[in-house]
């Protein structure tokens, strides 16, 4: 059995039995049927209004297995290090609050509500999961690919401006930043955008082989040579991809501008 496996076992066993404990539902790799031997264990538990207050998550986690690290991320998340290496993250809030679920549709596409459902007193949790089926926003939209493309090119040249005045690692940093912007045209493009805001997960099966090809080419370590490489080869192929939705939205950035920026990097 997987490690995760047992972990979710022991909390579905600790949920059900704490009568602090309102609602419980799980997400991630787990509830989409990708669960394996490398993946994170995700949760929302929610406490009764009168027990929140003085529930202390991390001797209620410590129940759940011994762990090495617990801490509260930037996001407000419960983060934990079980001793056996697994990931948690952990959301604890109250029952009032288990109105926040229906947000979750504009994650995207949830294939499997029920696979999300834990454990529920309140007669609620259900209903809401109930709301998440089916696909999500439509991400294949003329506003997106113009924000994208405006986004890109403000990215690029402030990337290619740091670079020239000899600040690489900023210059790098800027390049993680566009290549976002990269992979969620090639994923409007593709038709493929179920995995919009976590754009690289699962990018070496979701989109095609020639554009995981072009994408390696925007990529560089920490040196002046590759930082120039990658930056002309994120153009390009922006460009192309322009010239390819060009078809199916009106766009806002011209050829001209991108040839312009083109010829600035050259200067």
């Amino acid at each position: 059995m997987l490690k995760q496996k047992e972990l979710m076992a022991r909390v579905k066993e600790l949920v059900q039995s704490d009568e602090r404990i309102s609602a419980c539902m799980m997400y991630g790799s787990f509830t989409k049927g990708e669960g394996d031997q490398y993946s994170d264990i995700e949760y929302y538990v929610f406490l009764k209004d009168d027990t929140i207050s003085t529930f202390d998550s991390a001797k209620w986690l410590n129940e759940v297995a011994s762990y090495h690290l617990l801490y509260q991320n930037e996001y407000g998340t419960e983060v934990v290090i079980f001793e056996n290496l697994i990931r948690g993250e952990f959301h604890f809030l109250s029952e009032s609050e288990m109105n926040i679920i229906p947000s979750f549709k504009e994650s995207g596409y949830i294939p499997d509500t029920k696979a999300m459902f834990i454990y529920d007193e309140t007669g609620q949790l259900e209903l809401y999961l109930s709301g998440l089926e089916g696909s999500g926003p439509n991400r294949l939209t003329e506003e997106n690919v113009n924000f994208l493309l405006n986004n890109f090119s403000n990215l690029w040249l402030m990337g290619i401006n740091v670079l020239k005045r000899g600040e690489y690692a900023r210059s790098l940093e800027i390049l993680s930043q566009l290549q976002k912007n990269i992979l969620q045209l090639i994923r409007i493009a593709e038709e493929n955008a179920d995995n919009w805001f976590n754009m690289t997960k699962n990018l070496e099966k979701e989109i095609s082989p020639e554009n995981y090809e072009k994408f390696k080419k925007t990529t560089a370590r920490l040196n002046e040579l590759e930082l120039y490489e990658a930056y002309k080869n994120s153009l390009l192929l922006v460009m192309e991809f322009r010239n390819l939705v060009e078809k199916q939205y009106q766009l806002t950035v011209s050829n001209e501008f991108f040839e312009k920026l083109l010829h600035y990097m050259n200067e």
